[in-house]
């Protein structure tokens, strides 16, 4: 059996998906930027952290959310910045290492939210048939902002089908909504900037997370 991922929490292999307490059908999440040592760790993290609130499930209904970088610098630890973001949230920052974008993680992944429109565009690239799942986590948060969740399907039909759902109705909507300037959809680098700047950039992160895990989970944020 394989060994829990202790630095991302999560198993991996198929043989996992019929391990006790997991769900048989898994949804993936895949935050990317650059290095992976700045904004997707924020993302990844404050996604996580997120789910677990709102759901109170460390399995998150079979959501799995992970993150790499178009440069990452692999094995590399989380900036200590970013950490300091995520402490301001309550977030969980702990095991981090930083990963290198691989074919594999475009393949496995159900949604591919990138920091940047360069960044979508080099996950398009890699090939996969990644382009109806790929968005810039701006550009998604826009999109599902105009979706009516009551056409989502419910969640007794559990979140993978309503996370499915949610990715092919906002590549619907892709063409009809258009991003008001094309700086809406950037999440500029932080890296080397000051805490306040690094801070600026998380706030910036979790306001275009929230109505995203409201729209998964169906469950907003508490007050």
């Amino acid at each position: 059996m394989t060994a829990p991922d202790a630095g991302r929490g999560i198993w991996d292999g198929e043989e996992t998906r019929t391990f006790t307490g997991l769900p048989r059908d898994t949804f993936r999440i895949l935050h990317v930027s650059t290095g992976n040592v700045c904004r997707s760790p924020i993302t990844e993290r404050l996604t996580r952290h997120a789910l677990a609130d709102r759901l109170g499930d460390p399995l998150w209904g079979g959501l799995i959310v992970e993150s790499a970088g178009t440069w990452g610098h692999e094995g590399a630890p989380m900036e200590a910045n970013a950490e300091a973001v995520l402490a301001d949230f309550g977030a969980d920052a702990s095991g981090f290492t930083g990963r290198e974008l691989l074919d594999e993680h475009v393949i496995r992944a159900d949604l591919v939210l990138t920091a940047t429109r360069d960044h979508r565009a080099q996950v398009i690239s890699m090939g996969h048939s990644a382009g109806l799942r790929t968005f810039t986590l701006k550009e998604f948060t826009r999109l599902v902002r105009a979706i009516d969740p009551t056409t989502l399907p419910p969640l007794e039909e559990g979140m993978v089908v309503r996370a499915r759902a949610l990715v092919r109705a906002a590549a619907a909507l892709r063409g009809w909504l258009l991003a008001p300037t094309a700086e809406a959809d950037e999440v500029y680098d932080p890296y080397g900037a000051p805490l306040p700047f690094f801070r600026s950039v998380g706030d910036e992160i979790h306001q275009a997370l929230d109505p995203v895990v409201t729209a998964l989970t169906g469950v907003p944020a508490r007050a």
